[in-house]
């Protein structure tokens, strides 16, 4: 095939898509894969979210478009796709190793070789124990403080009419943050540790919805993100490069204004 120019990036690291859940931003994914093109695209897991389609989440046809971008890439710029299997979509593990073509793999895992460095490349729910009690306190951040505090203020005044005394509930939830703060740093020296036990000079991971690139230990701890709630990719440059790049959030101003627009223009009709 001819190809007239070079692809965006060397690498494209993506995870944590949760398609078929509520929370997938799977028309935001297709927009970005529309607008990059790699040699290299690798699927980090929780791709698809299996447990909430068990529980009756629903697939749509922008999910299946997902999968359309990717073939699309493939086709057009012989792109090689790693999907690694992450704790969402475990159904996988039946299927490992699977190798479709030349272009198309399903792995556990995957050690990426790229100038003279390698990386261990692994969905990151291998030290899972756990991560359970981290999922509710990364929501919990998003319900945010004040509810907190207004659910202090009622809890509070149920228990002095039960004659019982003063119970600081932002007190508990200050300590769950300060160990989920932990619980983050530890998760990431724990894989610094695994990819220097394979002899890799980093590692790349998501899980954790948490984008980051970092040194820890002489080893570069990197870790992609989500498609949920920061909508971000690891891109390697063909210069070999690590960034992560940000999906621009539609811009809230100009939606209001348009449906403002909309509301006048009625008004005025």
């Amino acid at each position: 095939m001819g190809h007239h120019s070079q692809p965006t990036y060397k690498t494209i690291v993506i995870s944590d898509l949760h398609l078929g859940s509520k929370g997938a931003k799977a028309a935001e994914v297709n927009e970005f894969l529309r607008a990059h093109s790699c040699h290299q695209l690798i699927l980090n897991g929780d791709i698809i979210d299996g447990w909430q389609l068990k529980k009756g989440g629903s697939w749509k046809k922008k999910h299946t478009a997902f999968f359309r971008c990717v073939l699309k890439m493939m086709d057009k710029w012989d792109t090689e796709v790693i999907y690694l299997r992450g704790n969402h979509d475990d159904f996988l593990e039946q299927v490992l190793p699977l190798k479709i073509g030349k272009q198309f793999s399903i792995r556990q895992d995957y050690m990426l070789k790229s100038f003279g460095k390698k990386y261990f490349i692994t969905h990151g729910d291998i030290f899972d124990s756990i991560t359970s009690q981290m999922k509710w306190l990364a929501y919990l951040g998003d319900i945010g403080y004040t509810f907190l505090l207004w659910l202090n203020k009622w809890y509070n005044q149920y228990r002095a009419w039960q004659g019982k005394p003063y119970y600081s509930l932002s007190q508990v939830i200050k300590q769950k943050v300060k160990a989920a703060v932990n619980f983050i740093s530890d998760f990431e020296e724990k894989l610094a540790e695994l990819a220097k036990a394979k002899g890799a000079d980093g590692i790349i991971c998501g899980h954790i919805h948490k984008a980051e690139i970092k040194m820890i230990d002489g080893i570069a701890y990197m870790n992609s993100g989500d498609w949920v709630e920061s909508l971000t990719a690891l891109v390697e440059t063909h210069q070999g490069e690590w960034q992560i790049i940000e999906f621009p959030n539609y811009d809230l101003k100009a939606e209001l204004n348009e449906i403002l627009g909309e509301a006048i223009a009625v008004k005025a009709a």
